[in-house]
């Protein structure tokens, strides 16, 4: 999948835009705050319908504007395909493909697939559960649509029986409806998760000794209460109904899951050097790609590298460059503020980059 062309009108900084793109690597220099990671939150949100940066809508439009625009021109599996994404200050977003709109914004989710790398990344390590819970929402989302359904329908569920804690409901039969749709939901969302990390895991040490060029072992643990043989959600929220019911919320299923990220059969989050968590995030993003890749009968995601090569060592750098430019990789948006960088990544790439300055939201092309 390539796109080629996107239009932006008054999204973040970017007052107006048109850029033509590269079929393989496009690469955005210039200072921070300027507008490069904007760009890429921009195709971002025209493959998710929402901000890499989880900012809200309304966050998005440029200061002192009521309207914004995206709009993305797609080849996708050998099509032309357009999507846009419209917004009015105060009004519900309008997403459009090929001049249709949605009524869910659910079912686009994965018909673009897309991969980002970013600095924000080292929470996936060192932040809270919700992180990595989001993480394997987003990667299998794109590639099974009956996993987001049955997490929509899980979340609802989890409001509903949330909400009788809160006001202390006492009628059984009330809950008992309830759990019925958060057991069916936690089953096939377990078990899609189960799955995807022990595939990950597998993809996941070569990407990380590719790019660390060393012999460290690193892995992925799933964390869930659903675990044990034979547990289920209903034996899980009967166990802990008197618990539940003094805190006012459900404490147990998979909005509770978690991923144990190890390195050497430890912790990351307590032994990993700096340099080890931006390798190992970055490992972790390419191999989401190589598993997305595979799963969508031949369709490349986009991969989108925010900023990547802050604090790692030249040889880390050689060898995601080298990484990243092998022929199984399909279009390519790259950050940074030093150009040598990015001189060296199109160096890999046979003549075939496109190269821009950014400033102040405006995109001058340069020359190669």
């Amino acid at each position: 999948m390539i796109l080629k062309q996107i239009k932006i009108c008054n999204f973040k900084n970017i007052g107006e835009a048109r850029l033509e793109f590269s079929p393989k690597v496009n690469g955005l220099l210039g200072n921070n705050g300027m507008g490069k990671s904007n760009l890429l939150d921009a195709i971002y949100y025209l493959s998710f319908c929402k901000s890499f940066s989880g900012m809200t809508d309304s966050m998005l439009l440029r200061r002192g504007e009521e309207f914004m625009m995206v709009q993305g021109s797609y080849v996708r599996r050998g099509l032309d395909e357009e999507v846009s994404i419209g917004l009015n200050k105060g009004r519900r977003k309008s997403l459009r493909r090929q001049g249709k709109e949605y009524q869910r914004l659910s079912a686009h989710i994965g018909a673009f697939p897309l991969v980002m790398s970013s600095p924000e990344d080292i929470e996936l390590i060192r932040g809270a559960s919700d992180c990595r819970r989001r993480l394997m929402d987003m990667v299998i989302s794109q590639s099974d649509h009956l996993y987001l359904d049955e997490l929509i329908r899980y979340g609802r569920s989890l409001e509903q029986r949330n909400k009788l804690l809160r006001d202390g409901v006492v009628d059984h039969n009330l809950y008992l409806a309830v759990e019925m749709a958060m057991d069916r939901a936690a089953a096939y969302i377990h078990s899609a998760r189960a799955r995807w990390v022990e595939r990950l895991t597998d993809i996941f040490q070569s990407y990380y000794e590719a790019v660390a060029g060393s012999g460290e072992k690193v892995s992925l643990t799933y964390d869930s209460s659903l675990n044990s043989p034979g547990s289920s959600m209903t034996s899980l929220l009967d166990g802990a109904r008197r618990h539940d019911e003094l805190l006012r919320h459900t404490s147990v299923g998979p909005h509770r899951d978690d991923i144990e990220m190890l390195i050497d059969g430890m912790p990351m989050r307590r032994a990993a050097s700096q340099g080890q968590c931006k390798t190992y995030s970055i490992a972790l993003r390419l191999a989401q790609y190589d598993f997305l890749r595979s799963t969508l009968e031949g369709m490349k995601p986009i991969l989108l590298l925010d900023d990547i090569f802050d604090k790692l060592d030249a040889s880390r750098v050689e060898r995601i460059m080298e990484v990243v430019t092998r022929p199984g990789f399909g279009q390519i948006f790259v950050t940074d503020t030093n150009r040598t960088h990015l001189d060296e990544i199109m160096s890999h790439t046979a003549g075939d980059y496109a190269l821009w300055h950014v400033s102040d939201g405006k995109f001058n092309p340069l020359s190669h």
